[in-house]
């Protein structure tokens, strides 16, 4: 038998549509219930649906009255605060395109998105990072006024249309601007029971920031769309803290990347968390040392999913349907996944690309003006994730590797090609090499390797690189070589790194 599922199709998306309509789908059935909890050691802030919804249109409403038009971009530098998931809302409510970024981004990196993107305003606290530009800023200020506007209406059309662009490290080193539409939203049902287990009874926790992806699909949209609660641990909160906020707050749900919950676990202490049903992971893999911790301290399980910016999460666990060990879970319900070879899918059991089927509604549209890059990810009608796996006879994946060298960077997918193109810029630098190391068990950090006349001061290379890139991109540790490890062909054999950092730190 092939390693490819056939599960029926999802229903499709109906029409006209808009996201952020069915996000917000059911604030006018339950006004006052709370959507949302920002969680402080001394309280929280409580915002209801109905206070949500009016303050999403309002949003909205300012976007369209400051002169933009549907279909503009709309360009977000803001910082860990509850207006960004609103203007992110807001301005697809009225048929804007926002495009989210991470406030770690350095001006530089910016540039090049305002370059690619073309926004028709920024929304940017002025403490974010911004290069100078003759595009109109509306700053935390002006947002906050436009909470109490008149609603504006929304934007009803075809759920095929562009609703937001994210941002994603390529395989060529060069971030890409991925192109998504209304639909996706109506995609992520499937992963209700696919991989959460969601009601609208639940209290979902997610320990990330507003502004991120991660947090703002699973911790944000999703418990809204169900109509259930989300609470975000205001920001700054140490992971110490966050057993007594779910404790507290009564979480059923906890959502966070592994690195969270390595943190979480770190003393080993068992955690009294009566309403807690289950954990949720992505982001990066899972290792089986969290996974038991977690067990042992909570008597609950860990639920991991399996995805990327081009189409969330397909692979998961679910409540009832736990992964076995060693394996990422099964493709969830309503999902076609093979795992694919030269001639397509391969047999069970054989080792092949992680692929999901061009039909799948959560799909891309496609690469903002890199139609060549859109059409290299694809294989027939596979999108081709480069991630390499295999899928046993019951349907679960194992995960053995990403095909083409991505680093994991406390949850963010980060191209060594990107990092290693700014270190080649530097005057005493003749070729950088880059991988992600595990330095400990369950901790792994972006490692630089680098060849020159000489070896160069560490403070001076972290200065160059902080200087350029994203924190989260920025090399902990610099090694000189003769020479960097390299094929026949002269192509960097990266995973030949690893070895040299241990045998210079003494591990085996």
């Amino acid at each position: 038998m092939l390693s490819e599922t056939n599960s029926p199709a999802f229903a499709p998306c109906p029409a006209p549509f808009n996201l952020a309509a069915h996000v917000l789908r059911h604030a006018d059935e339950t006004p006052d219930k709370v959507a949302l909890a920002v969680l402080g050691l001394s309280g929280a802030e409580r915002w209801s649906y109905a206070r949500l919804k009016a303050a999403v249109l309002g949003t909205g409403a300012g976007l369209l009255q400051a002169g933009l038009t549907p279909g503009d971009r709309v360009l977000m530098r803001l910082g860990n605060t509850v207006e960004f998931p609103i203007a992110y809302l807001g301005a697809i409510a009225v048929g804007l395109v926002p495009v989210p970024t991470s406030s770690q981004l350095t001006e530089r990196e910016v540039a090049g998105i305002i370059d690619t993107v073309s926004p028709g305003v920024i929304l940017r606290d002025p403490a974010i990072a911004c290069p100078a530009t003759e595009i109109p800023v509306i700053g935390p200020d002006a947002l906050d006024a436009m909470r109490s506007l008149p609603p504006a209406d929304f934007d009803m059309g075809d759920p095929e249309r562009m609703a937001y662009i994210i941002y994603t490290s390529g395989t060529s080193g060069t971030p890409r601007a991925v192109m998504h539409a209304h639909r996706a939203i109506w995609a992520r049902q499937m992963m209700v029971d696919g991989w959460y287990g969601l009601r609208a009874s639940d209290r979902v926790c997610h320990a990330g920031a507003f502004n991120w992806t991660y947090t703002l699909g699973t911790g944000l949209m999703d418990p809204w769309a169900a109509g259930a609660t989300a609470l975000i641990p205001e920001p700054g909160t140490d992971a110490s803290r966050l057993p007594l906020l779910l404790k507290r707050h009564d979480a059923t749900m906890f959502a966070a990347a592994p690195g969270v919950y390595r943190k979480f676990l770190k003393d080993g202490t068992p955690l009294d968390l009566p309403k807690l049903r289950h954990g949720l992971s992505a982001g990066e893999k899972l290792a089986d040392t969290i996974r038991d911790a977690w067990a042992t301290a909570t008597g609950t399980e860990i639920l991991e999913a399996y995805g990327m910016s081009e189409c969330s999460t397909f692979i998961s666990a679910a409540p009832g349907h736990q992964a076995p060990r060693g394996t990422l879970g099964y493709p969830q319900p309503g999902r076609r996944v093979a795992i694919i070879g030269t001639d397509g899918p391969v047999p069970l059991g054989e080792e092949g690309t992680i692929a999901i089927h061009r039909s799948d509604p959560g799909l891309m549209l496609g690469y903002l003006g890199a139609p060549e890059a859109t059409a290299a990810k694809f294989q027939g009608d596979w999108y081709l994730t480069g991630d390499q796996g295999a899928m046993d006879d019951t349907g679960a994946i194992a995960y053995l590797g990403r095909a083409d060298d991505m680093m994991n960077a406390g949850g963010f997918r980060v191209s060594p090609m990107e990092v290693e193109a700014v270190l080649n810029q530097h005057p005493g630098i003749l070729q950088a090499a880059v991988t992600d190391i595990e330095v400990k068990a369950d901790a792994r950090l972006i490692m630089a390797f680098y060849t020159g006349p000489e070896a160069l001061p560490d403070e001076d290379l972290h200065a160059f690189a902080k200087e350029r890139l994203a924190g989260y991109k920025c090399p902990r540790g610099f090694f000189h070589l003769d020479a960097l490890p390299t094929g026949a062909n002269g192509k960097i054999l990266r995973r030949e790194l690893r070895p040299i950092y241990k045998a210079r730190h003494g591990q085996a």
